[in-house]
């Protein structure tokens, strides 16, 4: 949590919406939440009231793909939504809290799924188990760094690649691509595409400076930091630096922007959270160098280490994988070296 967090405005207060209930953030602009079954426990999704192709509304990101989640959109369709369409969907990224339900909107509405190339196209990878995203890399990749055959093991085995295609069982099977720096209208607001990378591959922010407005996905959220980490089918990435290098496209955001997060509550103070950010995850690479110079470590040794508390198998997975991301950015650094042993099992030294 960000022990810094008072430094922060929430102009809304503790208002939440409640099932199948929208709040009114800003003219035209309403606030839904939909439950996550994790410790994250909802998502924050965005409706806009438009006239794209019709009146009705442009839904930015919509759950992932549940009997739950299908109820409560049920239940806004039918007293929710003005008697509106929702006309077109825009997803910031893959992960399925965010593209989960798009196939079945899609259907529902006949409305075209917006997204960047590179989240959609994964998104199609890994919604279909492919080699390389499936259950055995992913139990593969979990071993070579660090977790040893046995029961653990085998529970990541069995989350392991498929847990993807639970949550997204299928994906639409064609997109508007969405671009750096394109300008999309939707409800009378011109909204400024700001790619993110790191935490997914081509992550898209929305920004309207005449309204000092920021739909801000994963990239900027206000209690947690965005998690960042190294996953089997790109396993020699660098997403620490990455997200950090991508956080310096924020800085042109107005200081008075009020920043609509996927996790937690609507806030302003965006800057203060940019640097928040930055100096979070330059403290952790310090605390990993300092262990690494000890003794070597592999990820999962590390895991310990930069976060000091116990973790269910599936947030173990994301843990680990941060961990990984911040080993990765000091390798490529140079300041630790990788050294694999005869059962290519990867560890770190200084």
């Amino acid at each position: 949590m960000n022990a810094h967090e008072h430094f922060l405005q929430y102009p809304l207060g503790d208002r939440l919406p409640g099932p199948a209930v929208r709040i009114e953030v800003a003219p035209g602009v309403h606030w839904i939440r939909m439950p996550l079954p994790f410790a994250l426990d909802h998502i924050n999704l965005w409706l806009l009231r438009d006239d794209f192709e019709g009146e009705g509304w442009t839904l930015i990101d919509c759950g992932i793909a549940s009997d739950e989640t299908r109820a409560l959109w049920t239940r806004l369709f039918e007293s929710g939504l003005d008697g509106l369409p929702i006309r077109r969907l825009l997803c910031t990224h893959t992960h399925p809290d965010h593209v989960g339900s798009a196939h079945w909107l899609q259907q529902r509405f006949g409305a075209p799924l917006w997204m960047t190339m590179g989240e959609y196209g994964l998104g199609r990878v890994l919604s279909s188990s492919l080699p390389g995203a499936d259950s055995d890399a992913a139990a593969e990749h979990f071993r070579r760094h660090g977790i040893a055959p046995g029961p653990q093991l085998e529970a990541i085995r069995v989350r392991g690649g498929d847990h993807f295609a639970r949550l997204v069982p299928s994906m639409p099977t064609s997109f508007r691509r969405i671009r750096e720096g394109e300008r999309i209208a939707i409800g009378g607001r011109l909204w400024r595409v700001i790619i993110g990378l790191g935490h997914s591959p081509e992550h898209a922010a929305l920004y309207c400076e005449a309204d000092a407005l920021m739909l801000s996905g994963d990239m900027v959220l206000p209690r947690i930091s965005t998690n960042v980490s190294v996953w089997e089918i790109e396993p020699e990435s660098n997403p620490v630096d990455w997200f950090l290098e991508s956080l310096g496209r924020f800085e042109i955001c107005r200081e008075d922007t009020l920043v609509l997060p996927s996790h937690g509550r609507p806030f302003r103070g965006l800057h203060t959270r940019l640097a928040q950010l930055r100096a979070h995850h330059l403290e952790r690479l310090e605390v990993v160098l300092a262990a690494c110079g000890q003794s070597p470590h592999t990820a999962a040794q590390m895991v310990p280490v930069m976060f000091e508390r116990r973790f269910d198998t599936h947030q173990l997975t994301f843990a680990l994988g941060e961990a990984l991301a911040h080993l990765h950015s000091l390798w490529y650094a140079g300041r630790v070296r990788r050294l694999i042993d005869d059962a290519g099992v990867i560890r770190f030294a200084a």
